[in-house]
């Protein structure tokens, strides 16, 4: 798995945060989505998918 994100499409709902943790992030003057683990392990997969699904702005891309 790799991610990419689209930080200017960021609405910072920071919904990725709260269903991945330990992946994503956010910037603390503007709350813009930060990413931790671009190549996260297989046990992040299913929430890292989750995030991806649920982000309002569509700012998480994931190839497998």
């Amino acid at each position: 798995m790799k991610i990419t994100l689209d930080t200017d499409k960021c609405c910072a709902a920071g919904q990725c945060v709260l269903i991945a943790p330990e992946v994503f992030d956010q910037r603390d003057e503007d709350g813009i989505v930060v990413l931790l683990d671009d190549a996260p392990p297989a046990e992040q997969h299913d929430a890292v998918r989750e995030a991806a699904a649920i982000c309002p702005a569509a700012a998480i891309e994931i190839q497998a």
